[in-house]
């Protein structure tokens, strides 16, 4: 799997997010303003929520912009087996049922899959619990993160 390529699918997937939530942005602006949405009486809110609709959006919109701008300077690092997993690690774990997963460790964002050729890779950032977890870990070395009170074991497979 190549990391340029993924980061560059990380990048088109924001930018597109980007757009759509300054779009969402506009549209919440625009029913905030509009002459007909104006308070006719203390019960009359629809303005008041389309505003604050709008502050919410922005908020989104501003972090998207952050996490685009820090992907765009990312440079995904070549594995160093000294220093274990770092960001930008390409990572291969294995559960205790044998079930896969990749997982790309990026600086910011997650919640985001990629397809690289016929893989599935998840997009996670170095402050997610899983992230933090495999930071520093070899291939061989043990994960483990708690989850809704249940702890959950991987492996490390490969990392590139």
């Amino acid at each position: 799997m190549d990391k340029s390529l993924l980061q560059q699918q990380v990048v088109e997937r924001l930018a597109e997010d980007l757009l759509q939530a300054e779009q969402a942005v506009r549209a919440a602006h625009e029913t905030a303003t509009h002459e007909e949405n104006i308070a006719e009486n203390k019960y009359d809110t629809l303005g008041l929520e389309a505003a604050y609709l709008v502050t919410g959006q922005v908020r989104r919109a501003e972090a998207m912009r952050q996490a685009l701008a820090k992907w765009r300077q990312f440079r995904p690092r070549p594995y160093d087996v000294r220093k274990g997993v770092q960001l930008g690690a390409l990572v291969c774990l294995v559960d205790s049922g044998g079930k896969q997963q990749h997982l790309f460790l990026g600086p910011d964002g997650g919640s985001m899959k990629l397809v690289s050729g016929t893989q599935f890779v998840q997009v996670i950032s170095s402050e997610a619990p899983m992230g933090r977890a495999m930071l520093g870990k070899c291939e061989g070395d043990e994960v483990s993160i708690e989850v809704a009170s249940v702890q959950q074991q991987f492996e490390v497979l490969r990392v590139h």
